[in-house]
């Protein structure tokens, strides 16, 4: 696995709460740079990783890639550019650590396409709603590698306010 592509060097920062984009263009750019952050951190983490749990990295690399070409095709602007090194939130000097920043990384990916899920664009709807839930999936698997704790967000990326419960009409 390679380190990464082009660009301004950047770092890999953990989710935060939801902040919504002014406009699609944003929210893909948003998304895209995220990816470029994953395929940067799972290029990193392939070395610490032996048998099938490098065969999964590098599976989820692969898509990674595909993922980062298909937003830039969809973009109708000059796509963000890759970093030529991100700082990454775990050092993965084991197996162990590599599946923490694989984690890391999957739920970074998380508020870039919850970011995303509000554009007006159906089919970038539901992009961002399967490529959210697929970055969930993975970072919970790689967790388990890892024998890290859950988190404690049910939904993360989103605002603890969008989660409480609405009025009721006449409240």
């Amino acid at each position: 696995m390679g380190a990464c592509e082009a660009g301004h060097s950047g770092t890999v920062r953990p989710p935060t709460p939801y902040d919504a984009p002014k406009s699609d263009v944003q929210a893909l750019q948003t998304a895209l740079a995220a990816e470029h952050a994953a395929v940067y951190g799972y290029g990193v983490l392939g070395a610490r990783l032996r048998g099938t749990l490098r065969q999964t990295a590098a599976a989820v690399w692969d898509a990674h890639r595909v993922q980062r070409d298909r937003l830039i095709s969809i973009l109708s602007v000059r796509p963000v550019a890759a970093a030529p090194a991100y700082r990454l939130p775990v050092k993965a000097t084991s197996a162990r650590a590599a599946a923490q920043l694989a984690a890391a990384l999957e739920d970074a990916l998380v508020p870039a396409y919850v970011g995303l899920a509000g554009a007006s664009s159906p089919d970038l709807r539901v992009l961002a709603s399967g490529s959210a839930q697929n970055a969930m999936a993975r970072a919970a698997r790689w967790r388990m590698n890892a024998g890290a704790p859950a988190p404690s967000a049910a939904f993360p990326g989103l605002p603890s306010s969008a989660l409480s419960p609405r009025p009721r009409p006449g409240e």
